[in-house]
């Protein structure tokens, strides 16, 4: 089809053609807001570098729950952050921890919500890594248990996804194994599957207090200049169990967002993770682009790509501006 015969133009001069072709459709039903959970009482304390996010005592965590579940958004995706840490991150796994005292009080009171949470160490580890240290490397083999002992400890609280983001190998399988053992094979795993060290991170170690104390992560997140080992990686997390596949981040690796959605029939979530969300902010907060057309093109591009679903921190602001 050439010009003059084909005028795409056409199809452009109005808004309702224009909502008759779209192609790619965002709607608050694509959402999961990523809350940040701490101990106390009536604590709201703001993270600077993540603008309208907070780190929140468990009653204040709710107001935001029901404020999101008020919104359509029908996912919240939790993280601890524990007053106390140590080598082992008991805290994880501990039944009167932050993030089963967080999940029961959701499930108490909005059970329709569904309740994701992040199972990792490194909130609870005083080191900052995401495993057990065996001298000056991570053993994955004995983090192993650790993972499922969290991810069983959030079922019993209620849990409806739990969401390993660690990256330790045989980590799904070990989790599934546990939890189908302990009659939980109704709980689902959304796996961080291809998750890469990524710079975006800061943001959110910041808010999380997640952030190593020596080293860093590059034994066991992903190379960002990898793209088959991504095939590779998510290929083993569905052959153990996961129901949801993750990439994380999102934008710097639509890319790979595109190529696994070629390859793999699950649902598909990406992470617009806290670098992506805070950059955008910085730059509207200077006036140097429209901060809301900015975000929902990003979000569209994220599900274009492939995407099923968004864990995005503009979740309660896109729901808004959707509702517009």
């Amino acid at each position: 089809m050439l010009f003059p015969d084909y005028r795409p133009r056409r199809m452009r001069q109005s808004d309702g053609l224009r909502r008759m072709i779209r192609e790619t459709r965002l709607t608050v039903n694509d959402l999961i807001l990523p809350l940040f959970v701490i101990d106390g009482k009536n604590v709201r304390n703001p993270i600077p570098s993540m603008p309208g996010h907070f780190q929140l005592s468990v009653d204040n965590f709710v107001k935001s729950a029901r404020e999101a579940y008020e919104l359509g958004i029908p996912a919240i995706i939790i993280f601890g952050i524990p007053g106390q840490k140590d080598a082992l991150g008991t805290g994880a796994y501990a039944d009167s921890g932050i993030v089963q005292t967080a999940v029961k009080a959701a499930k108490e009171t909005l059970p329709e919500l569904v309740v994701i949470t992040d199972v990792c160490l490194c909130q609870y580890t005083d080191h900052g890594h995401c495993g057990i240290i065996e001298g000056d490397r991570i053993d994955n083999d004995a983090t192993l248990d650790l993972l499922a002992r969290t991810a069983l400890s959030h079922a019993k609280a209620g849990a409806d996804l739990i969401a390993p983001s660690d990256m330790m190998d045989g980590r799904v399988s070990e989790i599934r194994e546990m939890l189908d053992e302990n009659d939980f094979n109704r709980v689902g795993i959304m796996a961080y599957s291809a998750k890469y060290c990524s710079a975006y991170y800061g943001p959110f170690r910041s808010a999380a207090d997640s952030a190593p104390k020596f080293g860093d992560r590059r034994t066991y997140q992903m190379d960002p200049a990898n793209a088959l080992e991504a095939i590779r990686e998510v290929t083993m997390d569905v052959e153990e169990g996961a129901d949801i596949i993750m990439v994380k981040p999102a934008l710097a690796y639509l890319d790979i967002i595109c190529r696994i959605r070629e390859e793999i029939d699950l649902p598909l979530a990406a992470y617009n993770v806290s670098g992506e969300f805070s950059m955008i902010k910085a730059a509207e907060k200077v006036g140097w682009i429209d901060g809301p057309r900015v975000m929902l093109e990003t979000l569209i591009s994220i599900k274009r790509a492939g995407a099923d679903m968004i864990l995005t921190y503009f979740a309660m602001d896109a729901a808004r501006e959707l509702q517009r």
